[in-house]
């Protein structure tokens, strides 16, 4: 059983952050006594001195401060509770799935995560990474509540966001930048490709196939890393190596046929009428980040 009380504790709280009884009664809109009586309850059932008298003044002693922060952190606690308690009774959900390929561009996702917590601070965000078919077959498996997928799948309510484009990279020193002249689909086929792998149960790589020499992994930032050691080549988004090509530390392949790669992404809801005001707040900022890319 507890022996005190939230609402002692935020008397204590008023006392402090307003500079005495006579203001923290003004500001809480409570009585002095109700507020020395609250305060003085708080000394005795604890057996400790909160609040000494000098002058005129009330300060807290030393065990005081150690109090006012552990409790600083109990408040703020019970806020939240009812915060949530109060969003689910409005319908805000408690939890929200997204998933996002990951040639979305991650800063546009960074910063609409950032605009969703800044409206929705207690609904908890899982966000699944995901490749190719990935998004789209967890939206059908009823997993997800949103996901950003390079195909819209029919029977959803969605939108397109943009369209990525990938360019053919590798390392400046790599063998095929050395030639001096246009790279043909041949030259492309005697040198290791570095390919993503379908995150869906397709299993699908993405990519050029035309080389036999082919290592495949899961994640972006793998192959990224790999390409700029110079471990093989690969179609990249420019979203994840126009950075790197500035640096240098990427090379765009002068390819003897067209080399750029354009793939839409696209945003859909598992049921669009059903969602709750934070899962369509959160798609809402996809979009414009999207658009503002």
């Amino acid at each position: 059983m507890l022996k005190t009380t939230l609402e002692q504790w935020r008397m204590l709280h008023a006392v402090v952050n307003h500079g005495g009884f006579a203001q923290a009664a003004e500001a809480v809109h409570k009585s002095q006594s109700t507020i020395h009586h609250a305060v003085h309850k708080l000394e005795e059932l604890l057996g400790v001195e909160i609040l000494e008298v000098k002058g005129r003044k009330a300060e807290l002693t030393e065990a005081g401060k150690l109090l006012l922060r552990r409790s600083d952190n109990l408040l703020k606690l019970a806020l939240q509770v009812e915060e949530v308690a109060a969003g689910l009774a409005q319908g805000v959900e408690a939890q929200i799935r997204l998933a996002v390929d990951v040639i979305f561009p991650p800063e546009s996702m960074y910063c609409a995560l950032r605009k969703f917590s800044d409206q929705y601070p207690n609904t908890r965000v899982e966000v699944i990474e995901t490749v190719l078919s990935g998004a789209e077959e967890l939206l059908r498996q009823g997993i997800c509540d949103l996901v950003v997928s390079p195909t819209m799948p029919q029977g959803f309510i969605g939108t397109w966001l943009m369209t990525v484009e990938f360019v053919p990279v590798a390392h400046p020193e790599h063998p095929l930048h050395q030639l001096g002249r246009k790279i043909t689909r041949e030259d492309l086929a005697e040198h290791r490709q570095i390919v993503m792998r379908d995150s869906g149960s397709d299993r699908r790589d993405a990519g050029w196939l035309g080389s036999d020499q082919r290592w495949t992994v899961s994640h972006m930032s793998t192959s990224v890393d790999m390409v700029c050691r110079g471990l093989g080549i690969a179609w990249l988004p420019t979203t994840w190596v126009d950075t790197l090509i500035v640096e240098e530390k990427l090379k765009i392949l002068p390819l003897r046929e067209e080399g750029k790669r354009l793939t839409p992404l696209y945003l859909a809801y598992s049921d669009f009428d059903r969602q709750g005001p934070a899962a369509q707040f959160l798609g809402g900022q996809i979009t414009a980040m999207a658009g503002a890319a």
